[in-house]
């Protein structure tokens, strides 16, 4: 089984290779990673690694942290490699898509941007409004959402708007703007971890793209 591991580690020679060593001492083999986030002195790294039959999950957190300075951020399954065109064809998906473009972007930004759900949500008066979900988006729908109109991508610290189940499941919240900002993507990872800044900067950028190409498709 496949899973992906997030990690923060020193950023200096040698480090993934005590890594690969460790992880490979249990078993384990490295399917893909992509880095994440650099600044001084650290990186934070997702790591894609399948684990043979039987195998525990865990032992890849002790693996990972016998390396002296790797900190594990989060392990949770994961059915895919790491793609950096995946951007790429997502807008591409969006942009020749016959019908329901905004459905089309839900369904495949949790691939994407690696979470676990997401949806549109609008707030056109006192109410807020959920325009489309992906597969796996909460059943409990979101009734406060203060926040919009959005003019940039932002990550949420206070969930005291979020319904109750979904701060019960720990889940972490991003949101950005879809073109003037009064709908929002809104993406959920059940369980964490946090977005990075660099992750919530990214997510900016394609839904800037993706907003565009939607509102000159109509």
């Amino acid at each position: 089984m496949s899973y992906l591991l997030r990690l923060r580690l020193s950023d200096r020679p040698g480090s993934l290779g005590m890594l690969a060593v460790e992880l490979g001492a249990v078993g384990a083999d490295i399917q893909s990673l992509e880095v994440v986030e650099r600044g001084e002195g650290y990186a934070v790294d997702d790591i894609v690694v399948e684990l043979p039959p039987n195998a525990l999950p865990d032992t890849l957190i002790t693996a990972a942290e016998n390396v002296h300075d790797v900190h594990v951020e989060s392990l949770r399954p994961f059915s895919d490699v790491l793609d950096t065109h995946q951007e790429l064809e997502l807008i591409d998906d969006v942009a020749t898509a016959e019908t329901d473009r905004l459905q089309v972007l839900v369904d495949r930004a949790p691939r994407v941007l690696r979470a676990s759900w997401a949806m549109i949500v609008a707030r056109p008066g006192a109410d807020v409004l959920t325009l489309f979900g992906s597969p796996g988006a909460p059943e409990t729908p979101l009734e406060h959402a203060d926040w919009l109109p959005l003019t940039a991508a932002t990550s949420f610290d206070d969930l005291s708007w979020a319904p109750q189940i979904w701060r019960d499941m720990d889940t972490t919240l991003v949101a950005a703007p879809l073109g003037g900002g009064a709908k929002a993507l809104l993406l959920g990872r059940t369980g964490g971890p946090e977005f990075r800044p660099s992750e919530v900067a990214r997510l900016g950028y394609l839904t800037g793209i993706i907003g565009t190409v939607v509102d000159h498709g109509r």
